[in-house]
């Protein structure tokens, strides 16, 4: 099922492929590693997160270090990131949708020695969307995000969708789990909570829940 553009409701349905197995290259961060993958030979692909072609390293370092934009594999300079959504809009069916989405909690991202990775989950789809509008290429997210990564494993296309609504919302500041869910309760000096990646932020899509 290709991509569903309904006018009236600004809404983009997509079949949405989501699985967690070992790739051949994983998070794909430069140029150099598009090429490398470009030129492999078949049954070569990688994944791309949302955080590779949304930000470049002055999301880390740009008033000093940004704990919550920390990951593995660093972010890189401008034209890497350019060069990763290039990728990722391509249509090419080497590059799909791998989000890494890793909730460390903030006192373990805040610290002298902090974890890498960035809580992507909750925003990950409107991100991705966001970047292909960008890029002029919003009819090759379904591709990307539900087609691909199924074809390259040679496994069956999931036939659910997930409707994406082009509606502003703002990205929670943190999220809180377990004990201590409630403000001011256990933890909430930061063991029990997470801060997403845009935490704050106004983003132009978000998930519809149905």
């Amino acid at each position: 099922m290709g991509l569903q553009k309904q006018k009236r409701n600004k809404t983009k349905k997509l079949n949405f492929f989501a699985l967690s197995l070992s790739k051949k290259k994983k998070k794909l961060s430069s140029a150099d590693a598009v090429d490398f993958v470009s030129s492999s030979r078949e049954g070569v692909a990688a994944t791309i997160t949302p955080q590779h072609i949304s930000l470049s390293r002055n999301a880390l370092f740009t008033g000093g270090i940004r704990p919550h934009n920390y990951c593995l594999p660093v972010l890189k300079r401008e034209r890497h990131r350019l060069a990763v959504l290039a990728a990722a809009t391509s249509g090419s069916a080497r590059f799909f949708l791998g989000t890494d989405s890793a909730p460390h909690a903030r006192d373990r991202k805040e610290s002298s020695c902090g974890c890498a990775g960035i809580y992507s989950a909750p925003a990950a789809l409107p991100l991705y969307a966001a970047a292909f509008e960008a890029a002029g290429k919003l009819d090759r997210l379904e591709h990307f995000a539900s087609f691909a990564g199924p074809d390259f494993y040679g496994l069956p296309r999931n036939g659910d969708t997930i409707t994406l609504s082009r509606s502003k919302w703002r990205v929670p500041g943190e999220y809180r789990f377990g004990e201590g869910e409630e403000e001011g309760g256990r933890g909430s000096e930061g063991s029990n909570v997470v801060v997403p990646m845009g935490a704050g932020s106004e983003l132009a899509w978000q998930v519809v829940l149905e």
